[in-house]
């Protein structure tokens, strides 16, 4: 009863937050107008409102596009975070540890030098980001008879990040600094001001559906947290179930990327968050990760796009409100993962 209480607030949150950033913007929306406009285009009930060709465009050409990415991309981040700290038992991993947002970062930082195509710059930043991980799985797996499997993964990921990191340090010294430089150093703050319609149909179904049924893995992955040879002997595919996990939550961060650039700390902080809600059982914390994700995410990219004249670049706001609750998290770090 009080979860699925709280399941509703947050998706009344939700709902509430994107409603008011639809109407929030350079040009503000009375929200009796909104409503009006909502209901009139998507029921065809009512009467249109005064300017209505304006304000189509502005709510549904621009902002509704940006809103939805905003959602995705908070619910994925969050998602694959909870998943990773499941994964590792410890809450203070993140979706970085495999080095697959460094490998992103370098690929489309290499994308924005040689390529004047957004979609090129895309796709080298997803390719990237999988290569990133697929190098960490393969230290994993040459020397994995050597020692513990986890351990090397997280070894792995701290090679492939730094390899990735000083490739990516390579191209920004080489990059055209009045031209090429400038985007990409903005590019890695994290923006979700290029998104457009076309940017979330490319990524919309996979990041949705990797969402979805990486959220319905929480059974499998409490079954990890008892240890591989627990989940073993209770007739687990251990190598199976962490693969599809790993490869699911790594294609979530690679496609965040994609979309909006680097954006920290959502994936460490909002898991924290929901398991002092909700508790440690991943059937009821990846999806309370989700809600609470896109809620989150909603709330600052309305406050980076409306608290000053210029838009505050996302990255930097999620890391100023991320590193306080990080801090107030590492006072229970030594406890354990519960």
């Amino acid at each position: 009863m009080k979860n699925s209480l709280l399941f509703g607030l947050i998706v009344a949150s939700l709902g509430a937050s994107m409603l008011i950033s639809l109407a929030l913007g350079r040009y503000e929306i009375e929200l009796g107008t909104l409503w009006q406009l909502l209901v009139w285009k998507c029921l065809s009930v009512g009467s249109a409102p005064h300017d209505v060709t304006l304000l189509s465009n502005i709510v549904f050409d621009i902002r509704l596009p940006r809103i939805l990415a905003v959602v995705l991309v908070g619910a994925a981040l969050s998602v694959s975070g909870g998943a990773f700290q499941a994964m590792f038992v410890n809450p203070l991993v993140s979706p970085g540890i495999l080095g697959v947002l460094a490998g992103a970062s370098f690929g489309a930082a290499l994308g924005i030098m040689i390529s004047n195509s957004w979609l090129g710059v895309q796709l080298f930043a997803f390719a990237f980001g999988f290569l990133a991980v697929l190098a960490a799985l393969g230290v994993a797996k040459i020397y994995g008879k050597n020692g513990s499997q986890m351990i090397l993964l997280v070894l792995g990921g701290v090679i492939s990040s730094s390899l990735f990191s000083a490739l990516l340090s390579v191209v920004k010294f080489v990059a055209d600094p009045y031209n090429k430089l400038p985007t990409i150093v903005y590019w890695l703050m994290g923006s979700f001001s290029a998104v457009d319609m076309k940017t979330l149909i490319s990524v919309a179904i996979p990041l949705l559906l990797s969402t979805v049924i990486l959220s319905l893995m929480g059974k499998y992955l409490n079954i990890l947290s008892l240890g591989d040879d627990d989940a073993k002997a209770l007739g687990v595919r251990v190598a199976w179930v962490r693969n599809s996990a790993i490869l699911l939550a790594t294609l979530l961060s690679t496609l965040t990327v994609v979309v909006a650039g680097m954006i920290g700390w959502v994936g460490l902080i909002i898991p924290h968050i929901a398991r002092f809600l909700v508790g440690a059982d991943n059937r009821v914390l990846l999806p309370m990760c989700a809600l609470l994700g896109a809620t989150f995410l909603v709330i600052v990219d309305t406050l980076c796009r409306t608290s000053m004249s210029i838009e505050i670049p996302i990255g930097i706001a999620t890391s100023l409100i991320g590193i306080p609750i990080f801090v107030l998290a590492l006072r229970n770090a030594k406890k354990g993962f519960v």
